[in-house]
């Protein structure tokens, strides 16, 4: 039997929520048809995807991996409809464009190739840097646009934005780690493991405000500009951590297995926008970028 669209769109919908019912309200069908698509999808793949538990449904092993693959196809073939429907826009220039580390590791790469296959007339200059600079470069007008952290930004008056990703951040173990066992999760749990903190974004900062907002503080054990190390040292056992989605991945470059999970007390989400100074002159460019940006943020979040 071959892999349909609609099989992977169900199971994608059951990886997140969780539950039949849930899954079928958000593809506007019936339960019975997201169950007799899961059912047909596992014996095609000749492996079982999920494991039932008291509240709904759990991905396997299996299923984490095909999750990645499931993205991968719905959003190609997501792709491949907007390109044979886009018409290159007539929009020409240049624009420069202000990104953190995070935004250029993780979007930036996917928001250009999508803009200059959509403005083959516009040249796109990407100017890496820290928010607080770009902030300045902004005000200026030494930078015409910013795709940023939003949920950083300082309150400058004359900066506007548009936010484009809520990206929620969630606790990230290695695969066997004792705390999946845990109906619920909570930051006390959490303080008596070490943590592996990520210094990047001002990503320390926020952990500590949402921290101090409970009165709790991590048990920092290993501390890394790197992301691949966090995931690494996570895979390991050697701590966990709280990241958002945007960065998740399932493996880590060694092969080994992460798992997430939510933490019972709110966390503020990872969010992402469009930055400008008030009043420019690129309103027509920034409109149009801003476009192919939603678009490539939330194919990049999927996949």
């Amino acid at each position: 039997m071959k892999l349909t669209l609609r099989q992977c769109e169900y199971f994608l919908a059951l990886a997140q929520t969780g539950q039949v019912s849930k899954s079928a309200l958000r593809c506007n069908v019936s339960q019975s048809s997201v169950t007799i698509a899961l059912r047909a999808l596992e014996r095609s793949l000749d492996v079982p995807l999920f494991v039932r538990h008291a509240k709904g449904l759990r991905l396997t092993e299996a299923g984490e991996r095909f999750v990645h693959h499931a993205r991968h196809v719905i959003n190609a073939a997501n792709r491949a409809v907007e390109d044979i429907q886009a018409t290159p826009s007539d929009i020409s220039g240049r624009l420069k464009v202000g990104v953190t580390e995070t935004i250029s590791a993780y979007l930036a790469p996917t928001v250009l190739a999508s803009a200059e296959q959509r403005f083959p007339g516009l040249k796109i200059q990407l100017i890496e840097d820290s928010r607080p600079d770009i902030e300045q470069g902004l005000a200026s007008g030494a930078i015409d646009f910013a795709l940023l952290i939003v949920s950083n930004l300082a309150h400058v008056d004359n900066l506007e934005y548009h936010t484009v990703l809520k990206s929620p951040r969630r606790l990230w173990t290695h695969a066997d780690h004792p705390l999946q066992q845990k109906p619920k999760i909570s930051l006390r749990d959490i303080a008596k493991l070490d943590f592996i903190l990520l210094d990047m974004d001002e990503h320390i900062d926020t952990m500590r405000k949402y921290w101090g907002h409970h009165q709790l503080k991590p048990r920092i054990g290993f501390q890394s500009k790197s992301l691949e190390a966090v995931r690494s040292l996570v895979a390991y056992g050697k701590g966990v951590t709280i990241l958002s989605d945007l960065v998740y991945r399932p493996w880590s470059l060694e092969g080994r297995r992460l798992l997430r999970r939510d933490v019972a007390e709110a966390i503020p989400s990872m969010d992402i926008g469009g930055v400008w100074r008030r009043g420019d002159q690129h309103g027509r460019k920034r409109e149009a970028l801003l476009r192919v940006i939603n678009a490539s943020v939330k194919a990049t979040a999927n996949e």
